[in-house]
């Protein structure tokens, strides 16, 4: 079997793309995306359409609730899933999303943790009750790794708790000893190139389209539903949508908030996949198309 990742900024076209290149080489879909992941973010992830997911098959979208956690150790579960598939049934796999942290993640691997037992995780836990005290410990202990944390990153303070309870060494004694192992050897890497004025163009066309598709509507019922609380409706798109619905902004202020940080999302987008990435092939979205299935077909 083949396997590609397609990767370039938000709005750039990759979704298209690769349903495209899939269609062509008898592949299935694994995305990247932080918020596809999620049932119910549907207009704010700008996901493919319902005809697009039901004539394609596609992992990594509405695989989680909004108040579950999603994480990179969760996508590469996810990725192990996925190639598996692809195996049994005989299928190439085009990956693609603009969470390329994700696509890095299999590139260099995770560190195994140290085996946890319930009471591990019931102390921690309980340390957790006060997260500034658990992160204040940390601190403490192995400051060089923890100050690259944020003082309320909740689940990476866990995950650092529970390997030290269960090791009694720091995370950087930890990592140290147990280096990452890569999930995927090589992998063909197409990155979408797009100059930043039609990119700006395109983001606030799709801006205005996620508003006529009911945008305020889907940012009310998600609200509703699972509060302001879980990592998801802090995204850009919900938080501009909430700061409309305090009051706080005009809807039109509202529109021109979202375009801004999505357009700085997208610059943050094209200097990672730039400068995290090895030979990787850049071009426009049409030349990659053809350079892609001149290989794979």
């Amino acid at each position: 079997m083949n396997q590609i990742a397609i990767i370039g900024p938000t709005a750039s076209g990759k979704s298209d793309l690769a349903i495209r290149i899939a269609q062509k080489t008898d592949a299935y879909i694994l995305s990247i995306d932080s918020l596809s992941i999620y049932k119910e973010i549907d207009i704010v992830s700008a996901k493919p359409s319902k005809k697009d997911l039901d004539s394609l098959r596609h992992f990594g979208i509405n695989v989680l609730n909004p108040d579950q956690y999603f994480s990179v150790d969760i996508f590469i579960d996810l990725y192990k899933e996925v190639i598996s598939t692809c195996r049994r049934e005989n299928k190439n796999l085009v990956i693609v999303g603009g969470t390329s942290f994700y696509l890095k993640s299999l590139l260099s691997g995770l560190s195994v943790l140290p085996r946890i037992t319930p009471e591990i995780s019931r102390h921690v836990q309980m340390r957790l009750k006060n997260l500034q005290s658990a992160y204040e410990f940390l601190y403490t202990l192995d400051s060089s790794y923890m100050k690259s944390i944020a003082a309320n990153d909740k689940y990476r303070i866990e995950k650092m708790l529970l390997i030290y309870e269960a090791s009694k060494l720091t995370p950087t004694e930890w990592f140290q000893q147990n280096q990452p192992k890569p999930v995927i050897d090589n992998l063909d890497i197409y990155n979408i190139e797009i100059d930043r004025q039609t990119l700006r163009e395109r983001i606030k066309g799709r801006t205005n389209t996620m508003l006529s598709c009911g945008l305020i509507d889907e940012v009310c019922y998600l609200e509703q539903k699972y509060t302001r609380f879980p990592h998801a409706m802090s995204s850009i798109g919900i938080v501009e949508v909430l700061e409309f619905l305090d009051g706080k902004v005009t809807k039109e202020k509202m529109l021109e908030n979202i375009s801004t940080h999505t357009a700085q999302l997208a610059k943050r987008q094209q200097t990672f996949n730039r400068t995290q990435f090895e030979n990787i092939t850049s071009a426009p979205l049409e030349e990659l198309e053809r350079i892609i299935l001149s290989k794979y077909l």
